[in-house]
């Protein structure tokens, strides 16, 4: 018995040596599809490429606004899609395990009992009796032999896929940091529109007030009345559709934090900066190749597709299966273990494909086209990276400038207000061209609270798509609630 467990011993580690083959093509990273620089012109800022990288940057250190990190803090341990992506991971390892658990053979401790009554009528001499066996073994059940690396190549599949969904929890990750840090400037740009709507209806209705005063001693025409009458209704319409709005950001913001926010960390009114003054470096387009995790995530999804060609080639090839035991049997339990109960089994076999319809082509088939197919979506997705990123730097390049224009031209119009109000007091000027310059005092003031809008979630995109989100201030990844 003992020479025999040596014996498949020594099979086991040959079989072990010879399967570290495998019949997968050589895995080649695809040429980058896209240029290797930044676009370049008025749009695009000169100091685009300096500065640290964002993928370096914590979340924690690029944001300043206390109440937003607390904010990003809740959103990352009870976001119930970062939490999907959490036990996907746990998902994706676990069937690694089971795929690389295939490469070894399973062995299991076995007992019996085996009791036989033969029939007084069917037995020598007439009389029927009892026979027992008592068996103990320890067996190994079709084991595969990995000669040509099957297994070790849907192995290989279930690792590029586990470590595929590490990379799309990440790139999960840096999409809801960036949504918070979103939600909560567009919440607090409205709550400025909403003032600034309150504002306005508190100045038209004191105009209104005028009009009346004016009419009632025949110094205006009652049209001005009317006038004055129609922009208070249109300023209260937008208070109260702002209000609405602001309740619909405090919603959506709930939403992404996965759980009631406390009252201390809404924000204040006003738009104010949120993320501290670090220059974020776009570096080359290259970069985005080992700092988007849904590159990476792309590139895993490829190089399991490029696996899978392996266990399809295989497939052709005989499948070697291997089932033996050795243990002890006996009629009788007390001599289970006696001199002489040795008993011993090992049956191998081998499968040969003959003739399978053409499964094995089509799946191979079907194996080369799935490559092709990641080739392509790995190629898009860095196209897409490098679109979003020159974007975000054509966005700041230009919206500084958008700003200074914009605070001119409220100034501009807040000066001409005064002078057309001033001259309709005073009798010199109609209230109609009061009125205009009003209105586009409000709509320049509505535009700057835009703009500004504008600049500071250009901040939040560009460090978005440059890979900046993924870490806390530790750079250790946050971990969600099981």
């Amino acid at each position: 018995m003992t020479s025999v467990m040596g014996s498949t011993l020594t099979l086991t580690v040959l079989a072990a040596v010879i399967s570290g083959c495998t019949m997968m093509p050589k895995y080649q990273q695809p040429v980058s599809p896209v240029a290797a620089a930044w676009p370049t012109g008025t749009a695009t800022p000169a100091q685009g490429a300096q500065g640290t990288p964002a993928a370096e940057i914590a979340w924690r250190d690029y944001f300043a606004d206390e109440r937003l990190k607390k904010l990003i803090a809740l959103a990352l341990a009870n976001n119930r899609d970062l939490r999907v992506s959490a036990l996907n991971i746990d998902k994706a390892r676990a069937q690694y395990r089971i795929e690389r658990a295939a490469l070894l053979p399973s062995v299991a401790l076995g007992a019996s009992q085996n009791a036989q009554r033969s029939a007084d009528n069917l037995s020598v001499g007439g009389q029927g009796g009892v026979s027992r066996q008592y068996g103990v073994n320890l067996g190994v059940a079709a084991w595969e032999v990995d000669l040509f690396g099957r297994v070790r190549s849907l192995s290989e599949v279930a690792l590029q896929t586990y470590l595929g969904t590490e990379e799309a929890r990440a790139s999960v990750q840096i999409a809801l940091v960036a949504e918070v840090a979103s939600a909560y400037l567009t919440l607090m740009a409205d709550q400025e529109r909403l003032a600034l709507a309150r504002q306005t209806l508190s100045s038209q209705q004191r105009s209104l007030e005028l009009s009346e005063s004016r009419v009632k001693a025949g110094a205006a025409a009652g049209l001005d009345l009317y006038q004055a009458r129609t922009t208070v209704e249109t300023a209260r319409a937008d208070a109260a559709a702002y209000s609405a709005q602001v309740a619909q950001d405090r919603n959506a913001l709930t939403l992404l934090a996965g759980a009631a926010i406390p009252v201390e960390l809404l924000p204040p009114s006003g738009l104010t900066g949120v993320t501290a003054l670090l220059e974020v470096g776009a570096g080359l387009p290259s970069d985005l190749l080992y700092r988007r995790p849904d590159v990476l995530a792309a590139e895993r999804t490829l190089q399991a597709s490029n696996a899978n060609i392996g266990a399809a080639r295989a497939a052709f090839f005989p499948r070697i299966t291997l089932t033996g035991q050795a243990g002890s049997a006996s009629n009788s339990l007390s001599g289970l273990f006696d001199s002489g109960s040795g008993a011993w089994s090992f049956a191998p076999s081998i499968s040969l494909p003959i003739f399978n319809g053409g499964a094995n082509r089509a799946n191979l088939e079907v194996a080369k086209v799935s490559r092709d197919i990641g080739v392509a979506q790995y190629e898009k997705t860095i196209q897409v990276a490098f679109r979003e990123v020159a974007d975000a730097l054509a966005q700041r390049g230009t919206v500084d400038e958008r700003l200074n224009a914009q605070q001119q031209l409220v100034e501009a119009s807040d000066k001409s207000y005064r002078i057309y109000e001033a001259r309709y007091k005073n009798g010199a000027d109609t209230f109609q061209n009061a009125l205009i310059a009003q209105r586009a005092l409000y709509a320049a003031q509505q535009g700057l609270i835009s703009v500004r809008l504008a600049e500071q979630t250009s901040r939040v995109t560009l460090y978005k798509v440059l890979g900046g989100g993924w870490q806390a201030s530790d750079g250790a990844t946050v971990a969600t609630k099981g």
